[in-house]
């Protein structure tokens, strides 16, 4: 596969929606990973990102202009023990509980698929990394309708294990901007990650639709000790 420059995917793409990265920093000491959101409507654009814990959460920035909180206040960031849960809505919380039962990632997932939000049965895609004595694997998954059909769900997961240093996987909601939103499709794109967060999450915020973009959230865990820091660009102020 083609390594592809994120800014490029980025710049290229007015509206991606939501989007997680997950990889290895090139020095290979870090676990990596950003989820971003953007927004078409008001009501979608009134957000921002809060940390909850060690995860984050979705907040309204005007609590008076929110109208409909159902998919778009959600915990899109999670720690389980040694395991990092990202997703685009709540599925986080439906990944946390099962596996917290002794049920796998996909397992977890087999309960949930795409969102009800016809025409565009926005793509539910969701990742988690797994960060042990000093091993680090991670996988990813998006649940989506067929070509726009909501009476089949297409599922997908992709396991990397062993992951190359500098390497990682980019996974969003949209192929673009549309009418009704046209959902991702193939395998996560390939991308570079570098070592430096300031630099990678200036990068990410800078490439993002100046209009659409919503919040944007970066972390980077150390695989030898688990200790992690975290970086939140939101653009209501």
């Amino acid at each position: 596969m083609q390594m592809r420059a994120i800014e490029t995917e980025l710049q290229n793409n007015a509206y991606p929606g939501r989007g997680i990265i997950i990889g290895k920093s090139a020095n290979g000491k870090y676990a990596v990973t950003a989820y971003f959101i953007m927004g078409r409507s008001e009501n979608s654009r009134n957000r921002v990102f809060v940390e909850d814990g060690q995860g984050i959460r979705t907040q309204a920035f005007d609590p008076s202009k929110l109208s409909d909180p159902s998919l778009i206040i959600y915990a899109p960031v999670r720690v389980l023990g040694n395991k990092t849960i990202v997703t685009n809505g709540d599925q986080t919380d439906t990944i946390y509980e099962l596996m917290d039962k002794q049920q796998t990632f996909e397992q977890a997932l087999r309960t949930r698929e795409f969102e009800p939000d016809a025409p565009n049965y926005t793509p539910r895609i969701s990742g988690v990394m797994h960060v042990e004595n000093g091993t680090y694997n991670y996988a990813m998954s998006i649940l989506k309708s067929n070509n726009g059909n909501p009476a089949a769900c297409n599922r997908y997961t992709f396991a990397y294990e062993n992951p190359v240093a500098g390497e990682g996987h980019f996974i969003h909601t949209y192929m673009g901007d549309g009418n009704p939103l046209p959902s991702f499709e193939g395998e996560p794109e390939l991308i570079s990650i570098p070592d430096d967060m300031e630099a990678f999450t200036q990068l990410l915020w800078n490439s993002l639709n100046e209009e659409n973009k919503v919040s944007l959230f970066v972390r980077y865990i150390d695989i030898a000790t688990g200790e992690y820091e975290t970086k939140i660009v939101n653009k209501n102020k």
